[in-house]
């Protein structure tokens, strides 16, 4: 693993607070880690598919569904261009995972705390739920990596 500079990474410190701030994402406040992740703090290496499924919870509770969507996808393709991996970025896989995200964030009352979501949604933190909802040459393809496709084998929530 490259060495990674930790004073650069993460939220912001309160030194006049006494305490100590963390460098592992899954210590942080969800507003520390939306902030961490919208100002691009986060290295690659800390950013999983566990923080992706994170940052969809936090922007569907807070967030109208069209909004919550933009932001996403505003947000991945902005981190993936920060990394170098740009090309990386995949329309379709991002636009599915919020929505099923979005579906299982929205009964009430909504859970105000992430663990809690995902003890309760175990099957989102399956990396290879979306094979459910789409045939691997479907989701593989160019257009599904560049615009929406609708699932071909089962439809999304």
């Amino acid at each position: 693993m490259p060495d990674v500079d930790l004073s650069t990474i993460g939220p912001r410190g309160n030194p006049s607070s006494g305490k100590p701030v963390t460098t592992i994402p899954e210590a942080w406040t969800d507003e520390e880690f939306r902030e961490a992740f919208e100002s691009l703090r986060i290295p690659n290496e800390m950013f999983h598919h566990r923080e992706h499924i994170r940052v969809a919870w936090i922007y569907s509770r807070h967030f109208p569904q069209e909004q919550a969507l933009a932001r996403m996808v505003q947000g991945i393709q902005a981190f993936a261009k920060h990394h170098g991996a740009a090309h990386k970025y995949h329309h379709t896989i991002t636009v599915a995972w919020m929505r099923l995200v979005w579906h299982a964030a929205r009964p009430a009352p909504p859970v105000q705390d992430f663990n809690a979501f995902a003890a309760a949604h175990p099957y989102l933190f399956n990396p290879r739920l979306l094979e459910y909802y789409y045939s691997k040459a479907r989701l593989q393809s160019d257009a599904a990596r560049y615009d929406w496709l609708d699932p071909d084998l089962r439809t999304l929530p």
